[in-house]
């Protein structure tokens, strides 16, 4: 029987800033329940940024949509503390709506007073360095740029989580590695909890202080690595490239072992 996700309050003291035991997930298919996701146990600490790699079809993303709250889980249970914020690979701007009023319905839909939305919203454009762009309409923006309001938006919900879901994975390779700096800086200045989904196994290795590899569906913790290589780092760094290799040959063998089954 699945067991509620639940969000710690505002009095509970937590040391997570999500808590994931034992947790399966199936769909129904042609040929039955196909199981998705077997036993998953994984915390993630407050402050911490934990990459979830793995091979395409693992059940990486339907993971995160457990831990967002879209969707319950076949088994276990999931708390977070407070409600997190998602930001998935297409920005999903309302393209009617500039990037400040973008921002400011999230700061609308968390209580945050009328009068207050503007400010706060151009204090968010500026933390994602796009001072000067409230009044700029989605058509006029970059891709980069538009992924940076998604961002400013998600972090408008004041969420103690964040859940990226592969969000520069159509960025080209530049503006990623751009975001991947900036991304970095604004964990380090909020104190965010960053649970970043990605099949790159170097962009893990470049944003994350833990790696957790997915097995080929059903999806199981196969390995964690501890990134100890000190921030900033890049992805064409000798640390980076080293455990990116060492990762990827477990990766392959993932790969391997479900092609073989």
């Amino acid at each position: 029987m699945a067991t509620a996700i639940a969000k710690a309050g505002p009095a509970e003291s937590v040391e997570y800033a999500a808590r994931i035991e034992h947790v399966s997930k199936s769909f129904a298919g042609p040929a039955g329940q196909q199981l998705v996701l077997d036993d998953i146990t994984l915390d993630v600490a407050p402050g911490e940024f934990v990459t979830l790699l793995g091979a395409s079809g693992c059940g990486k993303s339907t993971l995160l949509n457990l831990v967002a709250g879209l969707d319950n889980p076949s088994a276990g249970s999931i708390r977070t503390d407070g409600r997190p914020a998602l930001m998935f690979q297409e920005h999903a701007l309302f393209p009617w709506l500039t990037a400040g009023k973008n921002i400011e319905l999230a700061l609308k839909l968390g209580g945050v007073p009328k009068n207050d939305r503007r400010g706060r919203a151009e204090e968010l454009l500026a933390l994602v360095r796009l001072q000067g762009s409230y009044d700029k309409r989605v058509h006029e923006l970059s891709g980069g740029m538009r992924q940076r309001v998604a961002l400013a938006r998600a972090l408008a919900q004041e969420s103690r989580l964040l859940l990226m879901d592969e969000p520069f994975a159509a960025l080209d390779a530049i503006t990623r590695d751009v975001l991947h700096d900036e991304l970095t800086r604004i964990w380090a200045e909020t104190g965010v909890s960053v649970l970043f989904v990605t099949h790159n196994v170097r962009e893990a290795v470049r944003l994350a202080q833990r790696v957790v590899l997915l097995s080929s569906r059903p999806g199981r913790i196969a390995r964690e690595w501890t990134v100890e290589i000190p921030q900033p780092r890049r992805i064409e760094d000798a640390p980076v490239a080293e455990l990116s290799i060492e990762i990827t040959e477990q990766l392959r063998g993932e790969i391997r072992r479900h092609g073989q089954q």
